[in-house]
């Protein structure tokens, strides 16, 4: 199978909403970023995330399986520190195998939901 992707990826734009409606975890406000590896060796993914107001904090880490898929929610990052609710920031993702990122947003701080998605900024 053809390896499709770059290993650089920024998603300029992130949020996680502080706030969220409807039944957890399905409704719970959130970030995403869906990562493809169609490569044949695992996709090992460092991730810093960068804010206006303080120090870039990472790296972060990742994993995906050979010709496999993967939704990280950034909610669920948590070491070095958990990402910040109600923060803006952005994110970079350096991948030692190329990889394809589109980005996601869940905002569930009203009864109707609003969900945001794009392609993320590759090198």
């Amino acid at each position: 199978m053809k390896s499709i992707g770059k290993k650089t990826w920024v998603i300029a734009e992130g949020y996680i909403p502080p706030t969220s409606t409807g039944i957890e975890p399905e409704f719970t406000s959130h970030e995403t970023a869906c990562i493809l590896n169609m490569s044949d060796k695992k996709a090992e993914i460092k991730i810093t995330l960068f804010f206006s107001d303080k120090e870039p904090v990472g790296p972060y880490h990742a994993t995906v399986d050979a010709r496999r898929t993967k939704h990280l929610r950034f909610n669920e990052l948590d070491d070095p520190q958990k990402v910040p609710r109600g923060t803006d920031y952005s994110s970079l993702f350096e991948s030692n195998v190329p990889i394809v990122i589109q980005h996601s947003r869940l905002d569930s701080r009203q009864a109707d939901n609003a969900l945001l998605t794009t392609v993320a900024y590759a090198e």
